[in-house]
């Protein structure tokens, strides 16, 4: 017995029949039609997704002598392995802020293709966490003192970069709303639209971390990074900084990226291709990657820990651009104080109201 072959709706999902009169597949469920050699592009795009990519390499290995005079330190509270040269040296994780300890000569880990050298010092750094810091009227007192700005470090944060093209296929629910009225009632109608749009979209360098000890939203917070202005890697640029060591790897790194690269496709035809409509969402998105390559790379950060109550908060910077970003704990006396004169201000504002009423 022959199995019988169902194929889906690359609209709606539903599945599709052979319509006589027009000689096309006709989806019953949205009406969307579509020419034989249309459904088999599709079935190829079902082959070919973001998720089963195999991203090949553009990494390089260490030359001799290269790595002469790097080391390795280890963090034994987090476990963080970081990198410095002979002239920096590291006594403290950039992390955690604990010690680290020298673990021996480094070796053995894929070669960088591309740094992004720091664009901003140390005396940058510091004055950029002093202003996010000022005017915070519920800071604890002394939460970041100076010779805590002084643990600053500047970090090489390691990152998987990926570039591929995608040829999309997106169905969108697109919404239009009238509104109108007579002299007794307020009318709203809400027409549904299937809206269907394919294009193809490049993308160079989408960043996924590659280290396991910074946060992955704390690092994207800082983006972006210019990659147009990344150089060919050098162990040079690591002197005065330190480097961590990649522990994600590529396979765990393209899960993230493949994610971003979906969210940026949809994203990119909501904005430029779909028009008129008062509201658009993501119905359905197919999409066939191919030229896809990953390199390997080092990102600029300066960061710095503090510990307050119990918790450890860490701040970063964007290297290259400043951007900043980190939270910040509260005093909770000086918020409690701060809402108990706001509620006795807004107490005697509603006395001298029915104060003055009772006289009116």
């Amino acid at each position: 017995m022959s199995a019988i072959t169902e194929q889906k709706c690359p609209h709606c999902g539903g599945a599709v029949e052979f319509n006589v009169g027009a000689q096309k597949l006709k989806c019953p469920y949205c009406d969307a039609e579509f020419d034989i050699a249309a459904m088999q592009q599709a079935e190829e795009f079902a082959a070919n997704t973001v998720e089963q990519i195999n991203w090949n390499s553009q990494g390089s290995q260490w030359g001799a002598g290269e790595t002469d005079g790097m080391s390795v330190y280890a963090c034994k509270s987090c476990g963080g392995e970081i990198v410095a040269d002979a002239t920096t040296g590291a006594t403290s994780c950039p992390y955690c802020g604990n010690q680290v300890v020298m673990k021996g000569q480094f070796s053995g880990a894929l070669r960088p293709d591309l740094v992004i050298p720091f664009k901003l010092d140390k005396k940058a750094a510091k004055a950029a966490f002093k202003k996010h810091l000022s005017g915070k009227k519920f800071m604890p007192k002394g939460f970041l003192d100076d010779n805590k700005l002084e643990e600053i470090k500047g970090v090489y944060v390691p990152h998987w970069l990926f570039s591929c093209d995608a040829y999309s296929q997106v169905s969108f629910y697109g919404e239009k709303v009238t509104r109108w009225s007579d002299k007794n009632y307020e009318y709203i109608k809400t027409d549904t639209y299937d809206v269907y749009r394919e294009g193809s979209v490049t993308f160079d360098n989408v960043p996924a971390d590659a280290s396991k000890k910074i946060d992955d939203t704390l690092m994207e917070s800082i983006e972006p990074f210019d990659l147009s202005q990344a150089v060919d890697f050098n162990t040079a640029y690591l002197a005065g900084y330190v480097a961590d060591k990649f522990d994600v790897s590529v396979d765990e790194g393209s899960v993230r990226a493949n994610e971003r690269i979906r969210q940026a496709v949809f994203d990119e035809f909501k904005e430029n291709a779909v028009r008129g409509y008062n509201e658009v969402s993501e119905k359905n998105i197919n999409m066939a990657v191919t030229n896809g390559f990953f390199r390997y790379g080092l990102l600029p950060v300066w960061l710095v820990n503090t510990t307050w109550n119990g918790k450890t908060y860490t701040y970063a910077m964007n290297g290259q651009t400043g951007k900043f970003v980190g939270n910040i704990p509260t005093d909770e006396k000086k918020a409690r104080l701060m809402g108990g004169l706001i509620g006795a201000a807004v107490g005697l504002i509603g006395y001298g109201l029915l104060w003055l009423i009772e006289l009116l």
